[in-house]
């Protein structure tokens, strides 16, 4: 059987004409939009590429800054050690004033001599429950039958000493009128190597006794006329 053919006209060539043009723009558009598609993906990986740049630089960053932390933690440690040691010194040094005073019978044959009749003493003396805001040590506790001298002991006594030895007087009273132990009244001393005169004067105002040391001893600094020691 033979395949007829179709006759070629005018007509049938516009035909192929037309349907060839519009085969050629869908490819050109399809061509178009697939280079559009290809600036994109272009512009996505450069936009990535920056990211990541700026990734790295923040990873550099923190890495410098972790190495200064470390540094400054380093120095932070060896400040925190020679510290406990400076407070391990001072604390040795007020125990050493405190021995001081006490041996040979010092500062308690001056109190005697002003009528407080010391009968026993103690060092470090801790009251009230430790770690809170109630609780406190007295470096050196004087008795004198129902009166008791509560000393504080400074390498170097400031006025804000003073007023943190009232607030431990106020501290002890309070702890002992909540325990019911016992019926003393209380006074204070302070005791320095070396004070100025207006800090000593500011205490004498406060109602303590003050003690100096002279020398290789200490001694107790001539009240005012007229000073009366505030009692607790």
């Amino acid at each position: 059987m033979s395949t007829q053919q179709v006759p070629l006209t005018y007509e049938g060539i516009l035909e192929m004409f037309r349907e060839t043009r519009e085969q050629f723009q869908e490819t050109r558009e399809q061509f178009r939009e697939s280079g559009q598609r290809m600036k994109e993906i272009e512009r996505l990986f450069q936009e990535n590429a920056v990211q990541m740049k700026e990734t790295d630089r923040k990873i550099q960053e923190s890495s410098e800054q972790i190495k200064e932390t470390a540094a400054q933690m380093r120095e932070t440690n060896q400040q925190i050690r020679k510290t406990s040691q400076e407070v391990g010194k001072l604390s040795s040094r007020v125990g050493d004033m405190v021995e001081d005073m006490v041996s040979g019978g010092n500062i308690i044959a001056q109190f005697r001599a002003l009528g407080h009749h010391v009968i026993a003493h103690s060092r470090r003396k801790t009251f009230g429950e430790r770690g809170t805001d109630a609780s406190g040590q007295i470096d050196l506790f004087l008795e004198d039958g129902d009166v008791a001298i509560l000393v504080e002991v400074k390498t170097t006594l400031k006025n804000d000493d003073v007023l943190d030895h009232v607030e431990r007087m106020e501290k002890y009273r309070n702890w002992i009128d909540s325990t019911g132990s016992d019926k003393k009244r209380y006074i204070g001393a302070v005791a320095s190597p070396s004070v100025e005169d207006n800090v000593l004067k500011f205490a004498q105002r406060k109602g303590f006794y003050v003690i100096v040391q002279s020398g290789d001893i200490f001694e107790i600094i001539k009240p005012p006329e007229g000073f009366v020691p505030k009692t607790w």
